[in-house]
């Protein structure tokens, strides 16, 4: 029974309170309406400060997207300005708003070029272009997979030549080439195009391709060995295979170069019947030096095939061109 009051003496008992309630009461005074006040206002008086980061990282995310959006305006608008001037009258080009789409749109332009001899510039150019990047890749892919896998004092020399390609401009040896071309009787030919577009464009794809090879496992490379597969097997089974986005990059790259090329066409051919497609544009802009929508209308019609080439490639073309950097 002692206990038990010891027990209950501790507890409320008909709306009374213990001692120690009691106390503990005293002790703690009531909150005042002011505290309440400051502390509804506090949280209230914080929230600026604790939104303050928050703008200034959107503001930060927006400035790449203002950089991205500058870029893509100024490098895609030549090329909406190209099409929209092909497609006007040589009257409507200097009396419609360069700005806007022509107000009588017609395809004579096209007609006009292509009734010029396009046709044949534009074959030319298949041809240098296909010829060129197949010897380029046909060299570069088993000098890059020999340097890449056999490592010894004449892989690294032939390395070292290849990389020093890299360092040589392509105006200070022109004139050699000239001469070099016209001992071999390949002067105003189509031959006389491909060689130095080999030439100048193996070093680079050696290049990539032994960065992109050396990122194979070489697990893969030995396990191969062991089942007695050669260095061809492995070439054509595991290297290639693995290495497409290298081939992509270079195919893509090269082509460009090709098809591009100004200087080659201009030293080393003269008869029209072998022009290129850049040697041509820059003879249409002779012929119709006062037509600029026939000018547009040519340019426009030569960038297509590159820009399905990158448009089809880009993936590819980005895998490549980032291959053994992340070491």
């Amino acid at each position: 029974m002692r206990l038990n009051r010891a027990l209950l003496s501790g507890l409320p008992f008909a709306g009374g309170q213990s001692a120690p309630m009691k106390a503990a009461a005293r002790v703690a005074p009531a909150p005042s309406g002011d505290a309440d006040l400051e502390k509804k206002r506090a949280p209230v008086e914080q929230l600026p400060h604790q939104q303050r980061p928050f703008r200034a990282s959107r503001l930060v995310e927006l400035i790449p997207a203002f950089c991205g959006l500058l870029w893509f305006v100024v490098a895609f608008y030549p090329l909406f300005y190209m099409l929209i001037s092909s497609f006007r009258s040589q009257a409507g080009f200097y009396l419609d708003n360069p700005w806007l789409p022509p107000s009588q749109p017609t395809l004579e332009n096209y007609s006009r070029v292509w009734e010029n001899g396009f046709g044949l510039y534009l074959l030319n150019s298949l041809f240098v272009l296909v010829i060129s990047v197949a010897l380029i890749l046909l060299i570069s892919v088993p000098a890059a997979y020999a340097i890449a896998r056999m490592r010894n004092r004449l892989t690294r020399t032939i390395f070292s030549l290849f990389l020093l390609g890299l360092a040589i401009p392509l105006q200070a040896v022109i004139i050699p080439i000239y001469a070099l071309i016209s001992g071999m009787r390949l002067y105003d030919t189509l031959f006389a195009l491909i060689l130095p577009y080999v030439a100048f464009g193996v070093p680079l794809s050696v290049l990539v391709l032994v960065t992109f090879i050396r990122d194979i496992p070489v697990e893969l490379h030995e396990a191969m060995r062991l089942d007695g597969a050669s260095h061809r097997q492995i070439l054509w089974r595991l290297v290639i295979p693995l290495s497409r986005p290298a081939l992509i990059t270079v195919t893509i790259y090269e082509s460009i170069q090709v098809w591009n090329g100004f200087l080659f066409p201009l030293v080393l051919t003269q008869s029209p019947e072998v022009r290129v497609l850049p040697l041509a544009l820059w003879s249409f802009q002779g012929q119709y030096a006062a037509d600029v929508p026939a000018i547009m209308a040519a340019v426009f019609l030569s960038a297509v095939p590159m820009l399905l080439l990158y448009i089809f490639g880009r993936r590819q073309l980005l895998t490549g061109l980032l291959a053994g950097f992340s070491r």
